[in-house]
C-alpha cells in the first residue's frame, strides 16, 4: 500500500488527470450528494501528514533573511493582486473561479517547494523556512485577503473562514508537530528521517486525490452540459503560472546567489493547493466546487512547470559548484 501511494505521489502529473475523469464519470452516473460528508475526513488526511515532517523551528535559523524577505515580498505584496486582476478579467461572471485563482495564490509553498528547490541543487535550508512562514503567513493573511478583494462579489463570513484555517491548518499543525516529537523521542532523528518520517507524506497524496475526486464528481452534471468550460479554466492559470515564474527568476537573478535564487523561485512558485484546495471545499457553500475546480487544475501545470523549471537551472542560475 506504502510503495503504491509513494509511486502515485511522484507520478501526480497522471494520477490527478486520471482521479478527475474518474470523478467526472462517477458524477455523471450516480448521487454524488453523500460525497459532500467526505470532505473533512479526506480535509485532514490530506493535511496532516504534511505537517508531521514540517520542521518548525527552522524559522528561527538565520543566514538567508534576504531571500526570506523577498520571497513573502512576492507572496504577499505581489501575486494574490495578480492573481486578483486575472480573475476579475477573466472572470467578470464567475466571482468563484476568480475565487480559486485567489486561494491558489494566497496560499504560497508546500512540501513540493523543498522537493523542487533540492531536485534543483538550491538551498533547501531556505527552501524550508520559506515553507513554514509561507503557511503560516498565508494562513494568518488569507480571510482578509479574501474579504478584501472578494467581499464585494462573493458572500464571505470571516469567522467561518477563520475557523476553517484553523481546523484545515493550525489543528494538524499542532497535532503533526506532536506527532514528530514523539517519533523523534521514541526511535531518534536518523531513524525519523530515514524510517518514520517518509511513510506520512504519501497519505497527503491520498488525500489530494479524494478531494479532487469529490470536486470534479460534484461539478461534473455542470461541465457535461458546458463542456467548454474546462478549457476556459486553464488560460489563467498559464498566465498566473507565467507571470509567477518570470517575475521571481528575474528577482532572484538580480538579486541572490544561485542556492538561494533557486528556493526563491520555488518559495513563491509553489502554492500550498492541498490546504487551498481544502478551504474552497470547507468553507464557501454550495459554489466551493467552481473554486475547487480551479484549483484542481493548478495541480497539473504546478508539477508540470517545476518539472520543467528544474532543467532550466543550470542555464538560468549556473551550474551548481563542485564541493571540495
Amino acid at each position: 500500500m506504502l510503495k503504491l501511494l509513494s509511486l502515485v505521489s511522484k507520478n501526480l502529473i497522471l494520477a490527478i488527470p486520471v482521479m478527475m475523469v474518474l470523478g467526472f464519470g462517477f458524477g455523471l452516473l450516480a448521487p454524488t450528494a453523500w460525497l459532500k460528508s467526505l470532505i473533512v475526513p479526506l480535509t485532514f488526511l490530506m493535511v496532516y501528514p504534511m505537517m508531521v515532517t514540517l520542521k518548525l523551528t527552522k524559522v528561527l535559523e538565520g543566514g538567508d533573511s534576504k531571500a526570506q524577505l523577498l520571497a513573502q515580498l512576492i507572496n504577499f505584496g505581489i501575486i494574490p493582486f495578480v492573481a486578483f486582476g486575472l480573475g476579475q478579467y477573466f472572470f467578470p461572471a464567475q466571482p468563484y473561479y476568480a475565487m480559486g485563482l485567489l486561494l491558489a495564490a494566497l496560499l504560497p509553498t508546500s512540501g513540493m517547494t523543498i522537493s523542487w528547490t533540492g531536485f534543483a541543487g538550491g538551498n533547501l535550508g531556505a527552501a524550508v523556512k520559506m515553507t513554514v512562514l509561507g503557511l503560516i503567513l498565508g494562513s494568518l493573511a488569507t480571510p482578509f485577503y479574501v474579504q478584501w478583494l472578494m467581499g464585494a462579489t462573493v458572500p464571505v463570513d470571516l469567522w467561518a473562514v477563520f475557523s476553517q484555517i484553523a481546523f484545515i491548518v493550525f489543528l494538524p499543525m499542532v497535532a503533526g508537530h506532536f506527532t514528530q516529537s514523539y517519533l523523534l523521542k521514541k526511535h531518534g532523528q536518523k531513524a525519523f528521517q530515514a524510517e518514520w518520517g517518509p511513510k506520512f507524506p504519501p497519505f497527503s497524496t491520498l488525500g489530494v486525490l479524494g478531494i479532487v475526486f469529490v470536486a470534479m464528481a460534484l461539478k461534473a452534471q455542470q461541465l457535461a452540459a458546458q463542456p467548454a468550460e474546462l478549457l476556459q479554466l486553464v488560460g489563467p492559470l498559464l498566465a498566473l503560472y507565467g507571470i509567477n515564474y518570470l517575475l521571481s527568476t528575474l528577482v532572484a537573478k538580480a538579486l541572490l546567489p544561485r542556492g538561494d535564487a533557486i528556493a526563491l523561485v520555488y518559495g513563491t512558485v509553489m502554492r500550498n493547493l492541498s490546504i487551498a484546495l481544502a478551504l474552497a471545499m470547507n468553507a464557501f457553500g454550495s459554489a466551493a466546487s467552481d473554486a475547487a475546480l480551479v484549483i484542481t487544475l493548478a495541480y497539473i501545470i504546478q508539477v508540470q512547470s517545476a518539472a520543467w523549471y528544474v532543467k532550466l537551472t543550470d542555464t538560468l542560475f549556473g551550474k551548481k559548484p563542485v564541493q571540495g
